[in-house]
């Protein structure tokens, strides 16, 4: 923007200047004013390329985040099925392990009981 206002005053000036050189300087200041005019075309067209670049470049940046979000997403509800899972599994471990160890704690309270009866008979023979 700034290029283009600096370029026509430019052309204003040289215009202004030259006009009292003659018609040949008129001339030379007729083309640099269409060329400073063309460049300030340019230039304009060049920011709007620029800025649709930029705004094409944010919308892309929007829609990778969303599609990040997305799969951090996926990825949490995976880590609490997984989690879950493992939970569930331990805990029927636990109770295997439990019932386990009552079996085998019944079995050592029979043995124990047993062996109680059995010394008491022997004591009371004696």
């Amino acid at each position: 923007m700034k290029k283009t206002i600096v370029a026509t005053l430019t052309a204003l000036a040289l215009t202004l200047s030259l006009a009292a050189c003659g018609d040949k300087a008129k001339e030379q200041a007729e083309a640099a004013k269409k060329a400073a005019e063309q460049a300030a075309v340019a230039t304009k067209e060049a920011a709007a390329k620029a800025a649709e670049a930029a705004k094409s470049s944010a919308t892309e940046a929007a829609a990778k985040t969303t599609e990040a979000a997305k799969d951090a997403g996926a990825a949490v509800t995976d880590a609490a099925k997984s989690a879950t899972d493992a939970t569930k599994d331990a805990a029927a471990k636990a109770v295997d392990a439990t019932k386990d160890a009552t079996g085998k704690a019944v079995d050592a309270s029979k043995e124990a009981a047993d062996k109680a009866v059995q010394a008491a008979k022997d004591a009371a023979k004696k």
